[in-house]
């Protein structure tokens, strides 16, 4: 009787630390899961705010769906800045957000399409350099990215995410926008 009682005894307990163990087999997300996450990310953290164009409606400005994601319309004229003191200070936005004007110049959204004028080119090492470094166009020896990115929050997003966000952004439509330059101080100012 002792002997079933501990056959019982040790059965129950390993049972019990089977049963709490962890499977440690990685889980492996397929392209749609990972695009459905990549919508997600770019949602949550506002990517369409600058780098959508925008419609203005009766209740304000909405995302132009046409251009999801295009960043700055080429051709697209900004409006004079009048007072140049007031740059020293404050940053204005343009009315679809997609280029802000402050004391670093004019930066304008850039194409997060699959085109060739946005991201079409780019490998996934280029698109890690600009969260991780900041670095304009993801260039090993490239400009700091301007504001209003804020690719500092972003540094330390998971490979995991970053992977999201990039399979997203490859299936999305491609839109053909050549983004303008950005417009050092000096050159604003002499305007």
């Amino acid at each position: 009787m002792k002997s079933y009682l501990l056959i019982l005894f040790f059965g129950i307990t390993i049972f019990m630390i089977d049963c709490q163990s962890e499977n440690m087999e990685p889980q492996v997300q397929s392209v749609e899961d990972l695009g459905t996450r990549g919508e997600y990310l770019v949602t949550i953290l506002g990517c369409n705010d600058c780098h959508t164009p925008k419609l203005m409606t009766d209740r304000g400005p909405v995302p132009d769906q046409t251009r999801l994601l295009a960043g700055y319309p080429s051709g697209q004229n900004l409006p004079p800045v009048n007072d140049h003191l007031i740059l020293k200070d404050y940053a204005l936005f343009s009315q679809d957000l997609t280029a802000t004007i402050g004391p670093w110049g004019t930066s304008f959204a850039a194409n997060l399409t699959p085109d060739p004028t946005g991201l079409g080119n780019w490998t996934f090492a280029n698109f890690e350099r600009v969260f991780r470094e900041g670095k304009f166009k993801g260039l090993e020896n490239g400009r700091p990215i301007l504001p209003p990115m804020p690719w500092q929050n972003l540094q330390k997003i998971t490979p995991e995410d970053l992977n999201a966000i990039w399979t997203y952004l490859r299936s999305i439509p491609p839109v053909k926008n050549t983004v303008p330059v950005n417009i050092a101080p000096q050159s604003q100012n002499a305007e």
